[in-house]
């Protein structure tokens, strides 16, 4: 069967063969060989050179395109390139025959033009033995597929010509767009044959380089898969392919092909003896095990626990009957995350790590963090693993060890160092080099640092920053990413807590439901803070016990502080500091085990308003000098403004006993802590709290007699108690 010119075969039994994009090619290097240095510059033969290796490697192109990168690189040879290949598909046959006849003197005399053994020299040797293997008709076959080749180029040189008549702004929009990149895009691959084995090694290699760090560059999920199903009709054993549309597949969360297609790839692999050639007869067990091994993990990526723990059974005691450790310590790995799924991981993940260290490879720290181990401690162990990864150049290993010390200290709450190493991690180039020009920027640790990125801005009342950020995440990931879920859950959270500070629940409320779809627990959790904020304390109250329950069962230990600092105000909103303190001293000495000092201050804080509730402001105010440094370093802004507010409180209580000069300075210092509260909310446009502080700060003037002041706060309360009316807390009891 021969379809374009050449010939098809089930198999790559050819290492290539002529296609009319490819006899342009030959033109091109041919006129390249005849045209004197003279003639061409410098830069224009540097740029040219450039252009070779994609010309050589990639598939077939349309011929417009092809004269479009040749003049980018040097007007006068597309001229003369275009000259050759109108002459030879208008002639005759024999001007085909008479140009490979002339191409073997490319390799002749004492300085030939091009050397056997370079790459150029290597296509042009390929190219004319495939042309001398050809028969005569197929030889006609291939003239008459040129000759159609050069029409369809010049039909849409007219049609272009005419579209730029038509509309030349917009003409000329398309053509800045179009740069010297020959990545393989749709209409290029659309346009070749059948490709030859270099042309779809080259192919696959491209696309799943630009799968795993640009994904936004890589062919369309439905296009990509029309070309790996055209490549598998022709070769149906060629593993690569089904591996790569096992990769596709997982980008549109399509579980059942993207298992056929994982199936086929070690099908094929075992069957080809690939891995036999490179790992002697332990190939075929190697093969085995790890495609068990991938096969849990796929499983384990689409929800499907029980059957990802029966490929792991299966690739363990495969490992294990071939004693190959490694494939053990990813098998015990996988065996933490399903236990996280779970409840019990902790044995499985120490067991997990000292294998780990044993053989050299890189042990984990999240469950150290998550056990309370001091920051200290972990960034020594993280240290010595980033030893070995500079070492050799893992700028992936890197780039997640700098995210997981992110990760690390938001989780102790420390948000400068944090923010230091988001952006550090933003700031490094890649050190492996990737085809085409792509930086390793969209790995899940480059989403991770820019998702911690979004949230501090949020925290910090920078929501323009943050909706950048978001934005710049979105087009780096698109929607049907494998990352996309970490933006997502992002911008729920973000725009949840946007309107709760503005009081609009039932906006909030609205929301939950696609944080749930991200993530349950924080889903139930925020349910759990809208039904608090509308005063149905009866039916939180509920969700957060069976929240607390689930999250003690899975050891969250940070959600479970949560939980129980939620519970603590639920109770003091409801006029019961008695029963919270129980629960403030036990999130307190949870976070104090873990180390979780923002948490710890948070707690603090509660534990210094349910005092000031009880009537003892004293004991009050020194809790907040213990808590309210940490809370100022690194605490987010509506967190400052409530740590003022309750400051400023406590000194009002204080001052009851004082006599009149102490009561008065005493007064005036509450009001300017009150001021500073109120920069903070206004920073996050939280008008409830703003509005809970001018009326405070009205009846403060009004004892201390002055009536301008007091008239200016009682007319913005005012405005503010119109647009949010109360919903029966009283002011004063509300942290």
């Amino acid at each position: 069967m021969m379809t374009n010119g050449v010939v098809h075969a089930n198999v790559f039994g050819i290492k290539d063969w002529v296609t009319p994009y490819k006899i342009a090619v030959l033109v091109l290097l041919n006129e390249m060989g005849r045209t004197g240095e003279a003639a061409v510059s410098l830069m224009e033969r540097r740029r040219l050179n450039q252009l070779l290796l994609p010309l050589l490697q990639g598939p077939d192109i349309t011929l417009t395109k092809l004269y479009k990168l040749i003049e980018e690189s040097c007007p006068q040879l597309a001229n003369s390139v275009q000259i050759r290949i109108k002459l030879m598909a208008e002639g005759e046959l024999k001007d085909m025959e008479q140009f490979f006849d002339d191409l073997s003197d490319s390799f002749s005399g004492t300085e030939p033009e091009v050397h056997k053994t370079s790459v150029v020299g290597l296509f042009l040797r390929h190219m004319i033995l495939a042309y001398s293997k050809l028969s005569f008709s197929q030889v006609f076959k291939l003239y008459t597929a040129l000759q159609q080749y050069f029409q369809n180029g010049e039909k849409k040189t007219v049609e272009d010509a005419d579209m730029e008549l038509t509309n030349r702004e917009e003409g000329e929009r398309k053509m800045e767009k179009e740069e010297l990149d020959v990545s393989i895009r749709e209409e290029e691959v659309s346009c070749s044959g059948p490709l030859s084995q270099k042309q779809a090694e080259f192919f696959l290699s491209q696309q799943a380089s630009l799968l795993k760090n640009d994904e936004t560059k890589a062919l369309p999920p439905a296009s990509l898969q029309k070309e790996l199903n055209n490549l598998l009709k022709f070769n149906p054993d060629f593993a690569e392919a089904h591996y790569l549309s096992y990769l596709n597949n997982l980008r549109v969360q399509d579980v059942f092909s993207s298992t056929h297609s994982l199936l086929h790839y070690f099908d094929r692999l075992i069957l080809t003896g690939a891995e036999s050639k490179s790992n002697g007869e332990e190939g075929y067990g190697r093969s085995l095990r790890y495609a068990a091994l991938n096969l849990a993990a796929l499983h384990c990526r689409f929800g499907h626990y029980q059957q990802a723990e029966l490929a792991l059974q299966e690739a363990i005691r495969i490992a294990q009957e071939s004693n190959d450790h490694v494939c053990l310590q990813h098998c015990l790995s996988w065996l933490y995350v399903l236990g996280q799924k779970k409840s019990d991981s902790y044995v499985l993940l120490e067991h997990s790590v000292k294998k780990a260290v044993h053989f050299g490879l890189p042990s984990l720290v999240q469950q150290r963090a998550f056990a309370g181990k001091t920051a200290n401690k972990l960034m020594d162990a993280l240290k010595d693993s980033d030893l070995l990864h500079w070492k050799h150049s893992l700028s992936e290993l890197i780039d997640i060890s700098i995210a997981q010390k992110t990760a690390i200290w938001r989780l102790y709450g420390r948000s400068t160092m944090a923010l230091q190493q988001a952006q550090m991690l933003l700031s490094m180039n890649s050190l492996e080099s990737v085809n085409a020009g792509v930086q390793q920027n969209n790995t899940e640790s480059f989403a991770v640092a820019l998702c911690h990125l979004a949230e501090l801005h949020a925290e910090q009342g920078c929501f323009a920053a943050a909706s950048e950020v978001l934005k710049h995440l979105k087009e780096r990931f698109p929607p049907n990413s494998q990352h996309a879920q970490l933006w997502m859950l992002c911008d729920q959270k973000i725009q949840f807590d946007r309107a709760m500070h503005d009081g609009k629940y039932h906006l909030a409320d609205s929301l939950v439901t696609g944080i749930t779809a991200l993530h349950s627990t924080e889903g139930v959790y925020r349910k759990a803070v809208v039904l608090q904020a509308q005063n149905q304390m009866t039916e939180a109250h509920k969700l957060l016990q069976k929240l607390l329950i689930h999250c003690q069962k899975m050891r969250n230990t940070e959600m479970v502080i949560s939980v129980l600092l939620s519970v603590a105000e639920l109770y003091l909103r409801s006029s019961s500091p008695t029963i919270a303190l129980p629960v403030l001293l036990q999130a307190l000495a949870l976070s104090k085990e873990y180390r979780l000092q923002y948490l710890a201050s948070e707690t603090v804080l509660n534990l210094a308003f349910a005092q000031l509730i009880l009537g003892i402001p004293e004991q009050a105010l020194s809790l907040l000098h213990m808590a309210i440094e940490p809370i100022l370093a690194d605490g987010a802004v509506l967190d400052k403004g409530r740590a003022m507010f309750l400051l400023a409180k406590c000194q009002v209580a204080s001052a009851a006993s004082c006599d009149p000069p102490n009561k008065t300075e005493a007064l005036e210092a509450a009001i300017e802590n009150l001021n500073e509260a109120k920069n903070y909310f206004a920073k996050v446009d939280c008008k409830e709290r703003i509005r809970d502080v001018v009326y405070f700060q009205a009846r403060l003037y009004h004892t201390l007699g002055k009536t301008q002041e007091r008239n200016r706060c009682a007319m913005l309360f005012r405005q503010l108690h119109q647009e949010l009316p109360a919903h029966g807390v009283p002011l004063i009891d509300h942290l």
